[in-house]
């Protein structure tokens, strides 16, 4: 499902990366008093009541500065102004209004988005007649809140939550396409891969890497089913990236990979699988995608009748944590094999939808108990009652046990692999939760 984006913006030492850790409920951010401690953005995922988005925490906006760690936070800041369903403007309440606030309300304002104004440190009485010089920036409302205290924040993410509920509104009528995702490094063939899907040259090609900036949507039916094909910037390392706008694309990559059925992992066949292609895979599988790992540009790889296999192995042993994922080799650019990525892309799909009943789930889970025994400790056995299917998208499990302490993650991952090849839930990571019940 799409998360809306919001971005918490702000001139330094306004709280920022304190009201961040408070909507997540981790210290990811670091709090400190010196202006200008978070310089790069830092995403997470945050959830209020069953609504689910993307946070972004900035650097400081100083909008007239002559320090390049200063101007490169700004033009970052920037950057995820641009790309978010939401601005929260943040501001002082102890020390007041200032002109560097009215510079970043009118900088918000140029980019013509949703913004809620947002006072912080509004911990006492005395403080609360202060909000309301903050009218005087002509951005709204201002809302009083202490991210340090906890004070207003439950009244504060429900205007959050109303703010991007078009973002809900639009997934719920969205359309009955397949949404499939497309990620992978910089110059791997992405648009390529979806022009030649597609059948027609619908997006930029290009050999210089980051020609895609941002996720682009590409209509297509194939076979009777309609497909978006969303196409990712690419993603780069840190040390690769030249242009401050490259560091935002990975939360164009989430965004993407959480509003698709299935994901496409591409690799560039003539590099082989690097350490970028094992975060990149990693977001689809830490979110439960269904994915297929496509190898690229294979027509340009010299070959012989080993290849094919090596290659298999090293993605394999590289991207251990995919071993679900069927594995394509195929020519973005000749159009060899393309075809079997949207069979490809069915089946995954289907197998991401499959429900097994009980059961047969547990006469199963028998088998896999007289195959080998569940473990023990201090002279106490794991003791399983039954397993069941909760759900699906992914195929979600729940196994009750007599001590849930007495599940050794070797013998959970035994039972993942032996409910993955009885029921072939090939393509789909599976969920799997351990749950007490006493006898």
């Amino acid at each position: 499902m799409a998360k809306p984006v919001v971005a918490v913006v702000g001139r330094p030492n306004v709280g920022k990366s304190t009201l961040f850790n408070k909507l997540i409920g981790e210290r990811i951010a670091i709090v400190e008093d010196t202006p200008g401690v978070t310089r790069d953005r830092i995403i997470a995922d945050a959830e209020w009541q069953n609504h689910h988005f993307t946070l972004i925490d900035t650097g400081g906006i100083e909008p007239h500065t002559k320090d390049d760690i200063l101007r490169q936070m700004r033009v970052q800041a920037e950057v995820a102004i641009d790309m978010a369903d939401l601005i929260i403007l943040l501001v002082d309440g102890r020390e007041g209004m200032t002109a560097s606030d009215l510079e970043v309300a009118n900088m918000i304002r140029r980019h013509n988005k949703n913004v809620l104004l947002t006072v912080n440190k509004v911990d006492s009485r005395q403080l609360e007649d202060n909000v309301y010089e903050f009218y005087n920036l002509g951005i709204g409302e201002p809302m009083a809140i202490s991210a340090e205290q906890g004070l207003g924040l439950g009244d504060f993410l429900d205007a959050v939550i109303d703010r991007v509920k078009k973002v809900y509104d639009e997934e719920e009528q969205s359309d009955e396409s397949l949404k499939v995702a497309v990620i992978g490094k910089p110059n791997a063939g992405k648009s390529t891969l979806i022009n030649k899907m597609v059948g027609q040259e619908r997006l930029i090609v290009s050999n210089v890497p980051g020609t895609t900036r941002d996720a682009i949507d590409t209509e297509v039916r194939y076979d009777g089913q309609a497909y978006t094909l969303i196409d990712t910037a690419g993603l780069r390392k840190k040390k690769k990236i030249y242009e401050d706008i490259e560091r935002y694309s990975i939360v164009r990559a989430i965004a993407a990979v959480d509003r698709s059925d299935v994901t496409l992992i591409l690799i560039d066949g003539e590099k082989g699988v690097t350490e970028q292609d094992m975060k990149i895979a990693g977001i689809a599988h830490n979110r439960f995608k269904p994915s297929i790992i496509i190898v690229n540009k294979w027509d340009a790889v010299e070959k012989d009748d080993k290849t094919m296999n090596k290659m298999k192995k090293e993605i394999r042993s590289a991207l251990s944590f995919l071993d679900y994922a069927p594995i394509l080799f195929i020519s973005a650019k000749t159009g060899q094999r393309v075809h079997k990525i949207y069979e490809t892309i069915q089946y995954v799909k289907a197998q991401s939808e499959k429900r097994i009943t009980t059961g047969k789930m547990n006469e199963a889970l028998t088998q896999f108990i007289m195959m080998k025994q569940p473990p023990s400790k201090s002279g106490r056995r794991l003791k399983i009652f039954y397993l069941s299917q909760v759900g699906i998208k992914p195929p979600t499990f729940v196994c009750f046990v007599n001590d849930a302490t007495l599940m050794h993650f070797s013998y959970q991952r035994y039972l993942e692999n032996q409910i993955r090849e009885t029921f072939d839930f090939a393509g789909t990571p599976i969920r799997f939760f351990v749950r007490e019940r006493s006898e």
